[in-house]
């Protein structure tokens, strides 16, 4: 199968996928807000800056350096060494991540109370923090896959993940009611744990049983150092990009409900608006970005082979046909959520502050989609310090416009800034995309 439909094939096998899944959430997410209320829907909201932190620090930074390396080793003919990659990258995840689910059971009640402000998070953060070690077998071997261009076990993966996580809710609500028991959004977090466990042992199952991988019989102690050297090398930067900008990320999450109490709202009232605007309008908004995310997905490895086989032709083509596409998706969605964004709010969601949100991001998806992609190619060809940099500016405007802004404008002056930093990556991003393709040429 030639490169270029190989990169077809798993995008559309993952766009699929990706479509699904967001489908079957996109309910979930109304069933969420249905069952435990807006407020409800903010207070679970807050938890995920904790857990995309944990998971940059035990396995993000490892998946995309896995995908890169192996997407190398393959298309020089080394099987046996892509192997040892993704052994090595199992042990080391699977150590770390313990050592993170120890560490957060013991400070969930100072993360609770200091830095999400809000003590009935610590019950939420306990809970969640067994779901590490089992993502971090799960990114791994998905990693693994979409480095050697096999999309097949990633999609049905990420298919898994999704339905145990929305059934086991549904089935633990259920039951509850049934039994006239308290419901909480904690049965929430309980089901991102099912979600995680039933994949993760779909993709160990694959790795064990499956012909496209063979058991390794032992890796060597050089072995195993010469892969974490190489593992280590692509993933810090990568692993120090997510950690600082799920940092930010949390600053800017906790932020944004304290400096809408100061510009006039209780709390409650704060909480809703955040869950609004995070847990219904963004989802919205992110929805057909399935598509430009497995793009962006099927290229970083794909641009890694060609940069190993020195194709500068390939490589710079595949780079404008690739920015072209993303962009005019982004176009298309953007005028179909301003006509309709407050039909779909108030329909979906019973929610017109819904609408009105999902209609002002509406000018996002040109550069929200497009940004995922040119993100992947300057990973894909080796520039995670610059991605790293360009992330971490973007994030500095949306800091300053929650602590700015928010305060004199409501959500609105967060929004602004949303759109100004996604501009920014996207003018930067293109700017280099440009020197890069002179250099080729």
């Amino acid at each position: 199968m030639s490169r270029k439909h190989a990169i077809i094939k798993g995008t559309f096998i993952l766009t699929a996928t990706g479509f699904a899944t967001r489908f079957m959430g996109f309910f979930y997410r109304i069933f969420l807000s249905h069952a435990f209320g807006e407020e409800g829907v903010g207070l679970y909201q807050l938890i995920f800056p904790i857990y995309a932190l944990c998971f940059s620090l035990t396995a993000a930074g490892i998946e995309t350096a896995l995908s890169r390396c192996v997407a190398r080793r393959l298309a020089c003919g080394q099987k046996k060494e892509a192997r040892e990659l993704l052994y090595t990258s199992l042990i080391f995840t699977a150590v770390l991540s313990c050592i993170v689910t120890i560490l957060l059971q013991y400070y969930a009640p100072l993360l609770a109370e200091s830095f999400l402000q809000d003590t009935r998070c610590t019950d939420f953060l306990i809970l969640l923090s067994y779901a590490f070690p089992f993502a971090a077998i799960h990114s791994c071997i998905v990693g693994y896959y979409l480095g050697a261009k096999e999309t097949g076990v990633p999609a049905i993966s990420q298919l898994i993940e999704q339905t145990a996580r929305i059934l086991s809710v549904y089935l633990i609500y259920r039951f509850s009611l049934m039994k006239g028991a308290e419901t909480s959004v904690i049965f929430a977090v309980a089901g991102l744990i099912f979600g995680e466990i039933s994949s993760s042992l779909y993709c160990f199952f694959c790795i064990r049983k499956g012909s496209f991988l063979a058991p390794l019989p032992k890796l060597k102690l050089t072995s195993f150092l010469g892969c974490m050297k190489e593992l280590l090398f692509l993933s810090c930067p990568l692993t120090a990009n997510r950690v600082l900008l799920n940092i930010l990320q949390s600053v800017e999450t906790i932020s944004i409900p304290i400096r809408l109490e100061m510009s006039g709202l209780l709390r409650s009232e704060a909480l809703s608006t955040y869950g609004v605007l995070t847990g219904m309008a963004l989802p919205c908004i992110l929805f057909p970005s399935a598509i430009t995310n497995s793009v962006s997905t099927m290229l970083l490895p794909a641009v890694a082979e060609i940069q190993a086989q020195n194709d500068k032709k390939e490589m710079s083509s595949l780079i404008q046909k690739s920015v072209y596409c993303c962009i005019f998706l982004g176009s298309m969605c953007c005028v179909f959520l301003l006509a309709f964004g407050g039909f779909i709010g108030s329909f979906l969601f019973h929610s017109p502050l819904a609408g009105k949100f999902i209609t002002a991001m509406s000018w996002l998806c040109p550069f929200l989609y497009t940004n995922n992609t040119l993100i992947s190619i300057l990973n894909g060809i080796g520039k995670t310090y610059l991605s790293f940099a360009v992330n971490s500016l973007s994030l500095g405007i949306r800091i300053a416009s929650v602590f700015v802004f928010i305060p004199l404008y409501g959500i609105y002056g967060y929004l602004w800034g949303l759109l100004a930093s996604q501009i920014f990556i996207f003018l930067f991003c293109l700017g280099y995309m440009y020197y890069y393709s002179l250099r080729l040429q």
